[in-house]
């Protein structure tokens, strides 16, 4: 039995729910503005060389001022993931990463 100070597992993709490699969304929320859906495809393109732009799907808010853009990466490891999120979170065009 291990205690919580002790790692279950030598390998931490088993302590995931996520099996690697997997198509993963994400959704990205900021305000509609030129260059957002390009700034996040940007993003998206460092954690995933081959990232599908075409892929992106987009929703505006019922008012026009903001834009959804959902992304669909290629999830190779939680750190990438976490990484991806962390980057996404620090944009100053992003509001909220989903």
């Amino acid at each position: 039995m291990t205690t919580p100070s002790q790692p279950s597992s030598a390998d931490p993709r088993k302590d995931s729910l996520i099996e690697y490699p997997s198509r993963f969304p994400i959704k990205v929320m900021g305000a509609n503005v030129n260059g957002f859906v390009h700034a996040v495809t940007e993003v998206a393109r460092r954690f995933d060389p081959d990232f599908d732009a075409s892929t992106i799907e987009l929703r505006d808010s019922r008012a026009g001022n903001y834009l959804g853009v959902t992304i669909t990466v290629t999830a190779t490891s939680r750190e990438q993931l976490d990484d991806l999120y962390r980057a996404l979170t620090s944009h100053p065009m992003v509001k909220v990463v989903l």
